[in-house]
């Protein structure tokens, strides 16, 4: 039996029937195997395709299925996904070897009596490929299904930003992403990374974006990777980079970030400050805390203090007290669909919906920390003015006190990075 195949449909199986997350899956997989360096790309390249690909990949299968796919069996429906998308979308493995690795993998995965139907409907799909040819047209259905978005996300695209935009974001969303690393400088310099990189036999380039920031065209494991081990180094996209240096903290100042966890700004704030001063690093949830420790830790830092508290009420706590405050909000994250394969298809337009509203509380909450003349900077991962400029213009309307600074967003198709919002405002008095 293919182990790695196995892998791939039992993660596949976890993300589609229980909630869970590809990249979590995959990560403890890959710990736990023992694979070659070309298994663990093959496995990827399936649980990422596999997921990234959901309905549209979904929509393939039913037009070989005599029953509706709501009624085959969960785990033969992940043999099924992980097979068609070999043979509709990995030109290098042969159909022959999709088909017959599946149909072995099915006797163990799902029972002997699921092999003969697994049999029968990929190798009708071998036989009869144009009878699920994704459709060509632009209207919403058809770009959902071509470009392996849902439809109502490509709707609210369309009407955000214009069905030429809306393309040219779809297609970036289905591009591989590189590696991003950001460079402790309490520990060393860019250069030296680079260099290091070279002798592992990494490509690497300095990111033009961030002067901390390099891009890893091809790269090993990350378990292995001892600059990130040792703490010279942390994974960060390039855009997400940019909050701390346009927040610009200095050393000795005391500066809150709002929803911190893992810890990624909140340790550049700390760089960027040269280990001198006090980081409040505040989150809801008590048991992410312990990354944002451990984040610190590797890299050195001392001066974060992880907080349990609700950033609706963090202005309670630390009243009129910080120079610098980040808000890095709760959002949709609908900017870094590329990184996260399965974020398209779990998200729902009612839940974005909401989202809103939170962020308007937090971003009250937190302005209520700021001495006067000191900086309040929000963040998202998000593209969407619901969440981004209206957000901002509320607040400002409500807040005499403040005035807008900077304000931008990143598309993701024109900046090459991951998408990204902030805007940076001043408290007056």
């Amino acid at each position: 039996m293919d182990t790695v195949r196995m892998a791939a449909t039992k993660i596949l199986y976890n993300v589609v029937t229980n909630g869970a997350w590809a990249n979590v899956e995959l990560a403890q997989i890959l710990r736990k195997e023992n694979f070659s360096d070309l298994d663990r790309k093959f496995c990827t390249e399936l649980v990422y395709g596999t997921v990234k690909t959901g309905e549209s990949l979904d929509w393939k299968i039913s037009k070989y299925l005599n029953r509706p796919l709501a009624e085959v069996d969960k785990k033969i429906l992940a043999v099924l996904r992980i097979g068609f998308y070999q043979i509709f979308f990995l030109s290098r493995v042969p159909n022959s070897a999709a088909v017959n690795e599946s149909v072995e993998l099915s006797k163990t995965f799902c029972g002997i009596g699921a092999s003969k139907f697994v049999n029968g409907v990929l190798r009708s799909a071998v036989r009869k490929p144009h009878k699920s040819e994704l459709p060509t047209g632009d209207d919403i259905n058809s770009l959902a299904l071509r470009t392996f978005h849902p439809a109502w996300l490509v709707k609210l695209f369309a009407e955000e930003f214009g069905l030429d935009v809306t393309k040219k974001i779809l297609l970036f969303d289905n591009t591989d992403p590189p590696l991003c690393l950001r460079v402790n400088f309490l520990k060393t310099t860019r250069e030296n990374v680079l260099d290091a990189l070279k002798t592992f036999g990494i490509k690497a380039e300095a990111s033009t974006l961030a002067p901390e920031g390099i891009i890893c065209k091809s790269h090993g494991a990350l378990d292995e990777f001892q600059l990130l081990r040792a703490g010279l180094c942390q994974v960060q996209d390039e855009s997400s980079m940019t909050a701390a240096r346009i927040l610009n903290p200095v050393a000795g100042e005391f500066v809150i970030d709002c929803c911190a966890a893992p810890g990624g700004k909140a340790t550049h704030l700390a760089e960027l400050m040269q280990n001198r001063g006090k980081i409040i690093a505040a989150d809801i949830h008590e048991k992410k805390l312990k990354h944002i420790r451990q984040n610190a830790e590797r890299l050195g830092i001392e001066i974060i203090e992880p907080t349990a508290i609700d950033a609706r009420n963090i202005g309670k706590k630390f009243p009129a007290q910080a120079d610098k405050v980040l808000v890095d909000a709760p959002c949709s994250g609908l900017g870094v669909l590329r990184r996260k394969a399965d974020l398209r298809w779990k998200k729902k337009l009612d839940e974005i919906n909401k989202l809103p509203a939170l962020q308007e509380k937090i971003l009250d909450g937190a302005a209520e920390t700021l001495k006067p003349g000191g900086t309040l900077l929000y963040s998202t991962c998000t593209i969407l003015r619901r969440e981004n400029q209206e957000v901002v213009e509320k607040f400002l309307a409500t807040h005499e006190n403040f005035e807008l600074a900077e304000m931008k967003t990143l598309l993701p198709h024109v900046t090459n990075t991951d998408g990204f919002f902030y805007a940076k405002m001043i408290r007056r008095n």
